[in-house]
């Protein structure tokens, strides 16, 4: 999709569709939209009165052959109480003004920022969204949404001196927005196209056309560098593990700054081993390497809006199946960092990977840590499909995340991790076992677990599992994968 500022006056735009914006107020009928008001006669404001343009969000209010301009269709969208608006909302509603034209088979349109907007954000916002919006989930269907794909949108009301934040803003946007798709077509994949075999294949080209340094470490390579944990988990699949290190070294790195190593859990499907998962729902667990494939999106990003801080992510990737070698509830696994673990529940096997990508990131330089995976049902019993569960050992670091979540419109929730949850881990027969004693915390302690292994280094821990599929689609995103985090962690790199 072609996406491009226009110079030209809104009421010039020749287009199969203008877009614009009104918020729920008294008189929704104000500034920029009066002007289109008055170019179309008054209609804008008679339809106010019938209460059929109200402001409340995500309402449609689609006019067809506007007279006095020369858009085919003018659409007004609700962008909710002007004092609960930002760029969130913003990008939603580009998203969702898509969605809704791109059902009616419209192939290009404008969309005209209010007044007061022709901003750096609100131009990033706004191409957000509307990627986002424009990728569907139907890869593998005979008939596709394809043929309704939006081909082109303009993006008016930049002009002069805000023209070149426009530019910027865009141009940002649309990498970190294509980032986004990429990690949600990964995510969509099923286990048995996306194997761990394939997902190094696909992860080692994306680094190689972003110019990214790339190693891929096969199984033999694995075993010599005692990932234990790792192959723990992968030995009861007739499919090899691979672990993906993708590497972004800037040209001039801030003195001081620190290295950041990313690591995703990529469990390409989760059976739950020998302690087998119920098979209502078991088809979703494909999604159990989204973390994974959230770091390689990061990676992408990152590799075009070059940062001025090195960044290591290590992805560990794996099946966990229930074969005639996998290992059993009581067995005692020796991970890479040379702890032992007893594996008391062979299901929690994200934090076993996660062991060794973290050990291995630390060994390659990394002096800050963050993994994201689809770790515990227990953060879905916490905070639903709504929040990320945030858990971090240094109390700035993780400050620093929260507020890229909160600037770029990412829901996230810190959690505790109080010295008592150690004990919950501690083992009887090993070093720490793999779950809690059964005092609950489920996510908690998944958590603490990781956090053994990054030892001193300032680390966060992003479970994503409520918040990384979208079970229903939404006005302004396929049903799917949601690529949650993407946008937070690009933020965090880039302002450090």
């Amino acid at each position: 999709m072609q996406i491009s500022l226009e110079a030209r006056p809104f009421a010039e735009l020749q287009t199969a569709a203008l877009v614009s914006y009104v918020f729920e107020e008294t008189d929704p009928v104000q500034g920029r939209v009066a002007e289109l008001d008055q170019k179309t006669g008054g209609l804008l404001r008679k339809l106010a009165q019938g209460g059929e343009l109200t402001g409340k969000t995500l309402e449609m209010t689609l006019v067809h052959a506007p007279a006095g301009l020369p858009a085919e269709r003018l659409l007004l969208v609700g962008a909710g109480k002007r004092e609960q608006y930002g760029s969130t909302q913003l990008r939603k509603l580009a998203g969702a003004a898509l969605r809704h034209l791109k059902g009616r088979s419209v192939k290009q349109f404008a969309f005209l920022v209010r007044e007061g907007e022709a901003t750096a954000e609100a131009a990033q916002a706004v191409t957000e969204g509307l990627i986002f919006a424009n990728f569907e989930s139907d890869k593998y269907k005979s008939e596709k949404k394809n043929g309704k794909e939006v081909d082109a949108v303009l993006l008016a009301g930049w002009d002069g001196e805000s023209r070149a934040a426009g530019e910027t803003g865009l141009q940002r946007g649309r990498i970190i927005g294509d980032a986004q798709n990429f990690t949600r077509d990964l995510v969509n994949e099923p286990s048995n196209k996306l194997t761990p075999r394939i997902l190094a294949e696909r992860a080692e080209a994306m680094a190689r056309e972003a110019g990214l340094a790339v190693e891929i470490l096969d199984e033999k390579k694995i075993a010599e560098l005692k990932m234990g944990a790792l192959l723990s988990v992968a030995q009861g699949s007739v499919e090899p593990p691979r672990v993906m290190v993708v590497t972004y070294t800037p040209a001039n790195a801030k003195p001081g700054a620190p290295v950041i190593g990313l690591v995703g859990k990529a469990v390409t499907f989760d059976t739950g081993g020998i302690s087998i998962k119920p098979a209502e729902g078991m088809e979703k667990m494909k999604y159990d390497m989204a973390g994974g494939a959230t770091m390689l999106g990061v990676m992408r990003a990152l590799a075009a809006l070059k940062p001025s801080v090195k960044v290591i992510c290590v992805v560990p990737s794996t099946e966990n199946m229930p074969g005639g070698k996998a290992q059993k509830p009581g067995d005692i696994q020796v991970a890479m960092s040379g702890k032992t673990i007893e594996v008391l529940n062979t299901d929690a096997e994200g934090r076993l990977i996660l062991a060794d990508g973290v050990t291995y990131a630390k060994q390659l330089g990394a002096t800050q840590l963050i993994d994201a995976a689809t770790l515990t049902g227990a953060i879905v019993v916490a905070l639903a499909n709504v929040n990320v569960g945030v858990f971090g050992s240094d109390q700035a670091f993780t400050d620093k995340l929260l507020a890229s979540a909160k600037a770029c419109g990412e829901k996230m929730w810190p959690m505790p991790m109080d010295d008592e949850y150690r004990e919950f881990i501690k083992g009887t027969m090993a070093d720490i076992q793999n779950i809690g004693s059964g005092k609950g915390g489920g996510a908690i302690t998944g958590a603490m677990f990781i956090k053994e292994f990054a030892g001193d280094a300032p680390w966060i821990h992003l479970d994503i599992a409520g918040t990384a599929w979208l079970d229903e689609a939404k006005p302004w995103a396929a049903k799917g994968a949601s690529a949650v985090a993407v946008r937070t962690l690009v933020e965090l790199v880039t302002k450090l």
